[in-house]
């Protein structure tokens, strides 16, 4: 949230607005703390029922939304790391991103970042079965959870990581509140080194602009 800050606060006056979801089955409670500590500038919301993670079919984070003044998507689900500091685990950079988020904030839909309506129609897919399925399952969980039936949650828990494998919030949400190990036989660190060679993050599409080195960090730029 420090980094989103920073870049909030240099952005804000370019009619550009950050809205941050912490999903999180905890509530205030758990999540509270952390965006206070934060103290960010930008509204800051917690969502204790995964809604976010189930309307826009999210199954990571940090996962990022761009939404233009028209409230039209303009970039669906993407990865979205404002800084390096967990390149050792999924290898991906934060510099071209942000210099397209700085880009959006200053063309607008001029800028290259901006997708197509056929491009976003394409990269937004529709559920499958097994996906809206899962999300009920892990609804379910998170009531009985809610409601002081832990150890009942977590068959429907792991009903949602069966039906729906690459979401890692139904794993990291379920294996947090509960004993990872013996409830689920594995932890978040063993799933994330038996991936190997597959990639933690669906690999980002940025246009060629960004590729080619048309659109450049600002630290890049000043060299």
């Amino acid at each position: 949230m420090p980094g989103w800050q920073t870049l909030y606060h240099e952005l804000k006056d370019k009619n550009f607005e950050i809205i941050s979801v912490a999903q999180d089955t905890g509530g205030v409670k758990d999540a509270g703390p952390w965006i206070k500590a934060a103290n960010p500038e930008f509204t800051a919301l917690v969502d204790d029922k995964q809604q976010i993670t189930m309307l826009y079919n999210m199954v990571n984070v940090p996962t990022a939304v761009w939404i233009n003044e028209q409230g039209k998507i303009v970039r669906p689900n993407e990865v979205a790391y404002v800084d390096n500091r967990y390149t050792f685990m999924h290898h991906i950079e934060a510099a071209p991103y942000v210099a397209g988020i700085r880009d959006w904030a200053e063309r607008g839909d001029k800028s290259p970042f901006v997708l197509s309506d056929d491009e976003v129609r394409r990269r937004l897919t529709p559920e499958s079965a097994d996906n809206a399925m899962a999300s009920a399952e892990f609804a379910l969980g998170e009531y009985l959870y809610a409601n002081g039936a832990g150890k009942d949650a977590i068959p429907h828990f792991k009903e949602a990581q069966r039906l729906n494998p690459d979401s890692w919030n139904y794993k990291r949400q379920a294996w947090a509140l509960s004993d990872s190990e013996r409830d689920y036989g594995t932890t978040f660190m063993k799933e994330v080194m038996k991936l190997k060679d597959k990639p933690y993050y669906a690999p980002r599409q940025l246009p060629d602009a960004a590729k080619s080195g048309e659109v450049k960090p600002d630290a890049e730029k000043k060299q």
